[in-house]
């Protein structure tokens, strides 16, 4: 299944990019299940912590994901 996946942050160094075209191994997979599966491709990256927005809106590690969705993957964010 094809998704676009969007890195905010220190996520985008870590993942040294911005945005790709990810193909999930998965015919339905959950936000979980993708985690753990980009995690594989780039193993720098840590989702402890981190937001996930599925179409604009965030979702939590169980919901199910279809094909096109666009995945931003948001990391606390801490200011003063």
């Amino acid at each position: 299944m094809q998704l676009q996946l969007l890195y905010f942050a220190a996520l985008r160094d870590l993942a040294e990019c911005s945005e790709e075209t990810f193909h999930s191994a998965a015919s339905n997979p959950t936000v979980s299940t993708l985690c753990d599966e980009v995690q594989k491709a780039h193993p720098r990256l840590s989702f402890v912590g981190v937001r996930v927005a599925v179409n604009e809106e965030f979702v939590d590690s169980a919901f199910v994901l279809g094909a096109g969705d666009v995945v931003a993957f948001i990391p606390p964010v801490s200011g003063g």
